[in-house]
């Protein structure tokens, strides 16, 4: 299922540029590379690390893998950038809220372009559970409002303004 969500992921941005030439070498990322590289990820903190982000061609896209621990609360997420957010959920039970509005929002740290909060009002809540997939434009809030226990997933972020580093 994995390796056909990523096939069909790449097919759409082949798709999306077909208007480039010459032709853009394809980047592969096997399902043991991401199971090993998120088997790798620290236990005790939220990580969110990219695993392969590449040119494709006046843009940059990334597959990054998250674990996110049951344990530690989440704060309400709004990135101010076009880099959509495209998540798709390999272990784990949780509920997303997307959409409304980030109350007395703070910055993620200085200088960052992402807004936190304690919670989202008025979004749209979901169970997402495993193949699940979920896409969040960007700008446009996020949380993870309860978990039941450990949560993967990876997440591809299309960047067209190119800010994300190649790995």
């Amino acid at each position: 299922m994995l390796k056909s969500m990523i096939a069909v992921f790449v097919l759409l941005l082949a798709l999306a540029s077909l208007a480039q030439t010459p032709s853009i070498p394809a980047t592969d990322v096997s399902s043991a590379q991401i199971h090993a590289f998120i088997n790798a990820l620290p236990r005790d903190v939220v990580s969110d690390r990219p695993i392969r982000v590449v040119d494709v061609g006046g843009y940059h896209v990334g597959v990054f893998g998250v674990f996110r621990p049951g344990a530690i609360k989440q704060e309400a997420n709004l990135h101010q950038t076009k880099v959509t957010e495209i998540y798709y959920v390999l272990k784990g039970n949780a509920t997303l809220v997307t959409g409304g509005t980030l109350p007395d929002p703070h910055p993620l740290r200085a200088g960052s372009t992402t807004l936190q909060s304690t919670r989202i009002e008025g979004g749209v809540s979901r169970k997402v559970s495993p193949g699940d997939v979920i896409v969040i434009p960007g700008r446009t809030p996020h949380w993870w409002s309860a978990q039941d226990g450990d949560l993967e997933y990876l997440i591809f972020r299309p960047d067209p303004e190119g800010t994300i580093a190649l790995k």
